[in-house]
């Protein structure tokens, strides 16, 4: 008889920040060195909060904008298996679209080494995933 291997599921929250500027829209990416990875703003609840306000404040922290919500896009769903200590995972991101209202990208945390503005059709380009 085969054992089942244990599965955690997980949940994160963020969002697809956008700005017009110039008449053009512009999405934050963000960026890590190593290993090289560009990404979304998105994170885990912490305990009591929803979706939306994990979203929020995932976003404020990783970008240093301050962001509100416009609406629910949609989820994502994907499998990895965790290299500390080997447990399957699947996890389930949540992501919103938000409207950048103020803050500075100067004051982004230490999660990703870079957050820049990039035009949509640029952003499809450099982003590591779909």
């Amino acid at each position: 008889m085969r054992q089942r291997r244990r599965v955690d599921q997980l949940v994160s929250a963020g969002g697809v920040v956008y700005r017009i500027k110039n008449g053009s829209v512009q999405v934050m990416i963000c960026g890590r060195n190593s290993p090289p990875i560009w990404g979304l703003p998105k994170g885990t609840p912490d305990r009591g909060e929803t979706r939306q306000q994990a979203a929020l404040r995932e976003v404020r922290e990783e970008t240093g904008l301050e962001v509100e919500i416009d609406e629910f896009i949609d989820s994502i769903e994907y499998w990895f298996v965790r290299s500390s200590d080997g447990v399957r995972c699947h996890k389930t991101v949540f992501f919103f679209l938000m409207l950048a209202t103020g803050g500075d990208i100067s004051l982004h945390d230490k999660e990703f080494d870079t957050v820049w503005w990039s035009p949509v059709d640029e952003a499809q380009k450099i982003l590591s995933y779909e």
